[in-house]
């Protein structure tokens, strides 16, 4: 079982190698790029993430015209879809994930209007498979998990109208504080909620955290945790916002805070896990749970005022009742002598009520 193992990693390194000197060899317009992209993508060093240096030679490319880098990241998708080895699709992955990070607009834009672009699944690595042995079928599993995970990066970067960049100054925390406080409470609900589902995508992460082991996989969990790191403080700036307003929430749009702060909460264990105990943020978990309190008291003062409205509602249904009976001759028209007009029912029924207040 091992020689065979052995075998298969040589094979694949071979045609990793076989593939790079072909595209070095090619005549080519986009020889570059394919060069670059297979590089930053080898089988060899299976347990090892692309270097700097070749991520940054993907990047580079980006920065020229939009033609390069459309060939950038159709070489990135067809490398992509055309792996069977789980080392390289991660490579794939943690690539496309730079370019979020830290690519030029050119090739984030490209990126967005990918063909398969469009749905919840752009990067459709949803049916990946690897059941060689067991190690390569646990690592298939990350690469389902982190396609999915940048899916979900990309996804909630679009509705919030920036990326999640790392990059955190305290300007362009101020903007961000601003362009919250402008939301309308339906629009910053809204926000919450797809942040907090990205959170919930973090920890679908596979339970082999011993994988961790492997610089690769370690690698792909800092880089997922500095997008965590981002969220958090998008959930805090858009947590306080809302906090400010709770007054004026309406008992349904407490509700949903309250849902969306109580799944939020639940992730917590599984991110302590996850991350081991990096980006914990106490002050973030005691703001949750202070607002949590808050919320539980104002629903149950709403629900008793709406349990008192209701039964007063009842009590002034009886009594007019009771006043329609008593006053139910009063529903002829009357005529008054007194300038010889004709009063209607309505009007000598609202007569006569205010004549017994």
């Amino acid at each position: 079982m091992g020689h065979r193992k052995k075998l298969k990693t040589l094979i694949g390194i071979l045609k990793g190698l076989t593939t790079i000197i072909k595209a070095t060899l090619s005549t080519k317009s986009n020889t570059k790029t394919h060069t670059a992209v297979l590089r930053a993508t080898t089988a060899r060093n299976s347990s090892s993430p692309p270097s700097d240096d070749r991520i940054a030679a993907v990047l580079s490319l980006g920065r020229g015209s939009r033609l390069t880098a459309c060939a950038v990241i159709e070489a990135l998708m067809d490398r992509l879809h055309g792996t069977k080895n789980p080392s390289v699709a991660l490579k794939c992955l943690f690539t496309i994930h730079s370019i979020i990070k830290k690519g030029s607009f050119i090739l984030k834009d490209q990126l967005s209007f990918y063909p398969s672009f469009g749905g919840r699944n752009f990067l459709n690595m949803s049916k990946f498979r690897q059941d060689s042995d067991p190690e390569r079928w646990e690592l298939a599993s990350w690469v389902r998990w982190y396609a999915t995970a940048i899916e979900q990066n990309f996804i909630v970067s679009r509705f919030l109208g920036h990326y999640l960049n790392s990059s955190f100054s305290s300007k362009n925390s101020k903007d961000k504080e601003d362009k919250a406080s402008a939301l309308l409470d339906e629009d910053l609900l809204g926000e919450l909620d797809a942040l907090v589902g990205f959170v919930e995508v973090i920890c679908e992460a596979p339970d082999s955290l011993h994988l961790q082991r492997n610089n690769l996989v370690y690698a792909v969990i800092r880089y997922v945790g500095e997008d965590y790191r981002v969220v958090q403080r998008e959930i805090l700036i858009r947590l306080v916002e809302l906090r400010d307003r709770m007054e004026n929430l309406t008992f349904n749009e407490l509700t949903r805070l309250l849902s969306y702060l109580k799944r939020f909460e639940d992730c917590r264990e599984r991110l302590r896990l996850l991350f081991v105990n990096r980006a914990r943020n106490d002050a973030l978990w005691e703001l949750i749970c202070g607002t949590k309190l808050k919320i539980i008291e104002m629903v149950r003062e709403m629900g008793e005022l709406k349990s008192l409205v209701k039964m007063e509602r009842t009590d002034d249904s009886g009594e007019l009742s009771r006043l329609r009976e008593r006053f139910g001759v009063l529903r002829q028209v009357v005529r008054f002598n007194s300038g010889g007009r004709w009063w209607g029912t309505d009007r000598v029924q609202a007569l006569t009520m205010s004549s017994m207040l």
